[in-house]
């Protein structure tokens, strides 16, 4: 009895060889025996036969660990002795020679439940609704199955037949070589059946387009790119598949007063720089009526105040942002000759102010020098 050479040497790999190591070596050599390319080689045979062993062996951790302490002797233990044939290497690595060759070695079943898709609607909403929510109807265009055959395609008073061309199986077998390749049946695309009278209403499709009109509720604080899902309102499913999704993309139009920022409104209030020197109350618009917010004296431009808990609800906890108010004072235009003396007069007042306190800084300069 030969012995059995090493699995490392085998695969042409170092002992500290990776799962992707392996398998990328393990391929190469696959390739190169595969007996459809080596037609009665009986020694490319043996050699496809000992590369997939030392492969099943090394990818297995378990195995690997024993094989690395006791040799072959320890694999004994498993119960693994190698494979019997060609079709024990197929059955145990079909998922690999698919990634290798483009096909299956395995049947396949027949087509399962699919999901259906998911359908899109874009809505727009104006400040206020998505600030505070709202319900609104939509039109969504999608499938829905045809009510005259109830999904099934087939015209009333009859049903389904079995396909010719695959015997029901939906998979067309052929051999190559060692190989037994299947593919998709063309006639009946997988389905095993085939529609002799369509239902005229959906030609044999089982589906047909109609436009449904669906409630869509808008909680509140919802924002551009927000997105909600509407379960099992997308494309019905095939072969008793459960529906897809509808997602509600929002889009929110800009408002001509408020800007938001996060859970904030910000807004900005002019006020005459009279407003802003003596104080004063204004009335300043929220999103819920108008609040009045006391202008404090000597009110510089750019000063900023606060309506707290008048922003925008949260989506996460409900509790409301701040709204900001951004005071801007405004350079009086087109003044009259009383009002141009009373300013004037004022400057002079300001003018002998800030020459006093310069004066006061310059002298006080001049004492610190003389110490």
């Amino acid at each position: 009895m030969t012995s059995k050479r090493d699995y490392y040497e085998v695969l042409g790999v170092n002992r500290t060889a990776s799962e992707d190591e392996l398998k990328s070596s393990y391929r190469k050599l696959a390739l190169k025996f595969h007996p459809d390319r080596n037609p009665d080689n009986q020694q490319a045979e043996e050699q496809f036969k000992e590369a997939a062993e030392a492969y099943e062996v090394l990818r297995d951790r378990e195995k690997r660990a024993l094989y690395d302490q006791f040799g072959h002797a320890g694999l004994e233990r498993t119960g693994f002795s190698g494979f019997g044939g060609f079709e024990d290497i197929f059955s145990s690595f079909g998922d690999i020679f698919e990634d290798f060759f483009g096909f299956s070695t395995r049947g396949r079943s027949r087509s399962r439940g699919q999901r259906g898709a998911d359908l899109r609607y874009d809505l727009t909403l104006s400040f206020m609704q998505a600030a505070f929510g709202t319900e609104t109807e939509i039109d969504v265009t999608k499938l829905e199955p045809c009510g005259d055959c109830r999904g099934s395609g087939c015209e009333k008073g009859t049903q389904p037949e079995i396909c010719r061309q695959c015997g029901g199986s939906g998979q067309i077998s052929r051999s190559q070589g060692f190989f037994t390749v299947r593919t998709t049946c063309h006639v009946c695309r997988g389905n095993g059946q085939m529609i002799a009278r369509p239902c005229p209403a959906c030609r044999g499709n089982g589906q047909v387009r109609v436009t449904k009109r669906v409630s869509v509720k808008i909680p509140a604080g919802v924002d551009n790119g927000s997105r909600l899902r509407l379960n099992g309102e997308g494309e019905p499913g095939q072969h008793g598949g459960p529906p897809g999704d509808l997602y509600v993309f929002i889009n929110v139009q800009p408002h001509e007063f408020f800007e938001r920022r996060d859970n904030d409104v910000v807004c900005q209030v002019t006020i005459s720089f009279v407003q802003a020197a003596l104080g004063d109350t204004i009335a300043v618009p929220t999103l819920e009526g108008s609040h009045n917010l006391e202008i404090p004296k000597g009110t510089q431009p750019g000063d900023v105040f606060y309506f707290h808990g008048e922003g925008i609800p949260s989506l996460r906890n409900r509790k409301r942002g701040e709204q900001v108010i951004q005071v801007m004072i405004k350079t009086p235009t087109n003044l009259s000759k009383k009002q141009e003396e009373l300013l004037r007069e004022f400057a002079k007042l300001e003018k002998g102010k800030f020459s006093n306190k310069l004066k006061h800084m310059l002298k006080g300069d001049s004492s610190s020098a003389a110490n």
